[in-house]
C-alpha cells in the first residue's frame, strides 16, 4: 500500500468511473484498474463494488476511503511544511493586527505583498492586543501588528513606523479657534473614547492624563473609528483619531475638521511581534521592510497636505 494507491481510490471515489480517474490521475485506465485491485487484494476485501459501467464503496471502503482522505491530506501538509522550510517567503503566513490599524494600514500592504511577496498567503486575523500577543506567544499567529508594548516577556518587537493622532471635533467648537491646540486644552468629559481593551482607548486617556473619577469622562464608547466619528459629528464631543484612519476616513462626517495636537508626544509607534525562535525570519524581515515602506508614503503625503 503506498499514497500512490490511495490517491487511486480516492479518484475513483469521486468520479464514480475508471475512465474519468484515470484522466485525472493522468495514467491509463488498466494501470488505475490494476493498481486498485492489487490493492484489495492485499486488503483482502473489496474497497469498491461494480455497478455496471460504474462502481460505489462498499461498506468497508467507505471508512477505508476516509482514512485515505486523511492520510493524503496529512502528506500534503508534510510536503508545504517542506516547501515553507526551502523557501521561508513562500506558504501561508498567519499575520495578526489590531481594529484600529486593519482597515487603514492593510490598503497600503496587501496590493505591494501581492506584487512583491507572490508567494507569501497572508491569512489575516483582526483582534484586540491582548489577545493577538497571546496567539503569537503560543505560535498559533506568526506575528501581529500592534501599537502598544505587548505584555509578555520574551518577544521580538521590531518598529514599524510611528502614527499622528489627530484631533476631531466640530468645526465651530472653541478650540478650532486656536491657533495650536495643545494635549491639555483637551476636556476628558467632552473626549470620545473606544469601548474597553481597544490600546487606542488607553492610548488616548495616557495622553490626556486619566481622570481619578470615571464621571470625569465622556459617557459614550464604540467598538470603532467611524462610529466614534459619527458620534462627534452628532455634536457628542470630540475624539482622537490615529493619521492612517484619518486619511482613509475622509471626507469627515457632518462639519467635523481635524487638528494636529501640538508636541511630539501625540503619536503612536505601531510594532511588529514575533517569537525569537520563529523558523520564518526572512520572512519576518521581508514584511517588516514591506510595511515601513509601503506606509512611509502615504503617511508623508498625509502629513505634507495637513501642514
Amino acid at each position: 500500500m503506498n499514497l500512490r494507491d490511495l490517491r487511486y481510490i480516492v479518484a475513483l471515489a469521486d468520479f464514480g468511473h475508471f475512465g474519468r480517474a484515470a484522466s485525472a490521475c493522468h495514467v491509463s485506465q488498466p494501470t488505475l484498474s490494476g493498481q486498485i485491485r492489487k490493492l484489495e487484494e492485499e486488503l483482502g476485501l473489496p474497497v469498491f463494488e461494480r455497478v455496471g459501467r460504474g462502481v460505489r464503496p462498499t461498506p468497508a471502503g467507505t471508512e477505508i476511503l476516509a482514512y485515505a482522505r486523511n492520510a493524503l491530506a496529512a502528506a500534503d501538509d508534510i510536503a508545504a511544511v517542506a516547501d515553507r522550510g526551502r523557501d521561508p517567503l513562500a506558504g501561508p503566513f498567519h499575520l495578526g493586527v489590531i481594529p484600529t490599524l486593519g482597515p487603514y494600514l492593510m490598503p497600503y500592504v496587501l496590493p505591494t505583498a501581492k506584487a512583491t511577496l507572490a508567494a507569501l498567503r497572508l491569512v489575516l486575523i483582526e483582534d484586540l492586543t491582548v489577545r493577538l500577543v497571546e496567539l503569537v506567544g503560543t505560535g498559533k499567529l506568526d506575528a501581529a501588528i500592534i501599537a502598544s508594548d505587548p505584555e509578555m516577556p520574551g518577544l521580538t518587537i521590531d518598529p514599524l513606523f510611528d502614527e499622528d493622532f489627530w484631533l476631531v471635533l466640530a468645526r465651530d467648537h472653541a478650540l478650532n479657534k486656536k491657533n495650536r491646540i495643545e494635549i491639555s486644552d483637551i476636556d476628558p468629559q467632552q473626549l470620545l473614547l473606544l469601548t474597553d481593551g481597544h490600546c487606542l482607548r488607553d492610548q488616548a486617556l495616557d495622553l490626556c492624563g486619566r481622570p481619578q473619577k470615571s464621571d470625569a469622562l465622556a459617557d459614550m464608547r464604540a467598538t470603532s473609528l467611524a462610529t466614534l466619528l459619527h458620534m462627534a459629528a452628532a455634536g457628542y464631543g470630540m475624539t482622537l483619531i490615529p493619521a492612517l484612519a484619518l486619511r482613509q476616513e475622509q471626507p469627515l462626517p457632518g462639519d467635523l475638521v481635524a487638528r494636529r495636537l501640538a508636541g511630539s508626544k501625540a503619536r503612536r509607534r505601531v510594532r511588529l511581534i514575533s517569537r525569537p525562535s520563529h523558523p520564518r525570519r526572512l520572512a519576518l524581515e521581508a514584511l517588516r521592510k514591506l510595511i515601513r515602506s509601503s506606509v512611509a508614503e502615504g503617511l508623508a503625503e498625509d502629513t505634507a497636505r495637513r501642514a
